[in-house]
Order: structure tokens, then C-alpha cells, then sequence
């Protein structure tokens, strides 16, 4: 099974899942292999495509949480802060910082969950 999240919530897929195609919000992506076998990743944003029994991600980053660099991390996420707090109102700048924002945030929980 595949765990990820949408930009309606979280999303489960199993085998012989209905076609489905999906816009991808930063998350903890979990891997099943088995029920007690997880692979887990810290997923930036991205896209989804589920047909014929495959799932296809399209992702910035897909890292390991062992892998992350809390520091840097934690750095970029200030950078992200000031610079949407420096951009205009409703500007697509304003935006791209806002989802690295999120981005940030989310792989700093990633990896405190290990």
C-alpha cells in the first residue's frame, strides 16, 4: 500500500485501486511492503497518477527521514518564513513561500517521528 496526502487529505492505495490522478501536498510517504515492513520518506509536493493496477508519483523530494539535515532543515524554513513575510500579498511569490513553508515544516516532523 501507498500513504501520501492530496490536496483533499490522505490517501490509501491498494492494489486494484481506481484510475486516479492527484495533485500532492508535503507529507510523510509510507511504503507497505509488508503489514510490519514500512519504508518511509519525507515527500515534497507533487503529482499522482494511479491506473492499471501502478502508481506513479512525481515528486521534488522523496528523502528518508534518517536522512535529513534538522539544521538545515530548520534554516531553510526561517528563510522561507522571512521571505513570505517580505513578499506581497497575494503575489504568486508569496505563494511558492508559503508551500516551502509547508514543505519545511512537514520534514522537520518527518524526522522527528524516527
Amino acid at each position: 500500500m501507498v500513504s501520501t496526502r492530496t490536496g483533499v487529505g490522505s490517501l490509501g492505495i491498494l492494489a486494484n485501486h481506481a484510475p486516479l490522478m492527484g495533485m500532492l501536498e508535503p507529507t510523510e510517504l509510507r511504503l507497505y511492503k509488508t503489514e510490519s515492513d514500512i519504508v518511509r520518506f519525507a515527500q515534497s509536493e507533487g503529482y499522482l497518477q494511479v491506473r492499471d493496477n501502478e502508481c506513479l508519483m512525481l515528486v521534488e523530494e522523496a528523502i528518508p527521514p534518517d536522512q535529513l539535515n534538522r539544521s538545515d532543515i530548520e534554516e531553510r524554513l526561517r528563510e522561507a518564513e522571512h521571505s513570505a513575510e517580505e513578499a506581497e500579498e497575494g503575489s504568486e511569490e508569496r505563494q511558492r513561500h508559503e508551500r516551502d513553508i509547508r514543505r519545511w515544516k512537514t520534514f522537520l516532523d518527518a524526522g522527528s517521528s524516527t
